[in-house]
């Protein structure tokens, strides 16, 4: 499988990197921050930054963007909405919500790695409305209800 990236800004591929994956067993391609100057986001505050590509996700998947695990452990700055999904029919600029938890100011500059972007299969299975749903052991337990 091939991804498609649109490059939609004259700083990839110069100052700012295309996507890439940082090891050899990443799951996930990293994102960086396509922006002229630095961008803060206030303590409890969110910005959109712009990552300057745009994707063709194929057809049976699904972009996944999510937090990199070192913005949120260590500066408290996550997605706005958990995640981001990218459909197969989108077509735009990936643009990112961050949050910033703490309660000092954080600030993205140009080139950050902003986030990570997953290619996932998924299924769009047709929907049976049914009385009933079939038995499991488990049943309708839910929070916690099988241990720590």
């Amino acid at each position: 499988m091939k991804l498609q990236i649109q490059v939609l800004s004259d700083k990839i591929g110069n100052s700012i990197p295309l996507p890439y994956y940082a090891s050899a067993g990443a799951a996930a391609l990293d994102l960086h921050a396509c922006i002229d100057e630095a961008v803060v986001i206030p303590a409890g505050g969110q910005a959109v930054i712009l990552t300057g590509i745009a994707a063709a996700i194929p057809e049976g998947y699904v972009g996944i963007m999510a937090s990199r695990s070192s913005m949120g452990i260590r500066h408290g700055v996550q997605f706005c909405n958990g995640i981001g999904v990218i459909d197969s029919d989108y077509r735009g600029e990936l643009r990112v919500g961050l949050h910033n938890f703490r309660g000092e100011d954080y600030v993205v500059e140009p080139g950050d790695r902003i986030a990570q972007l997953m290619i996932i299969p998924v299924m769009c299975p047709e929907i049976e409305v049914v009385t009933r749903l079939p038995e499991t052991e488990r049943g309708t337990g839910g929070f916690g209800s099988t241990g720590r």
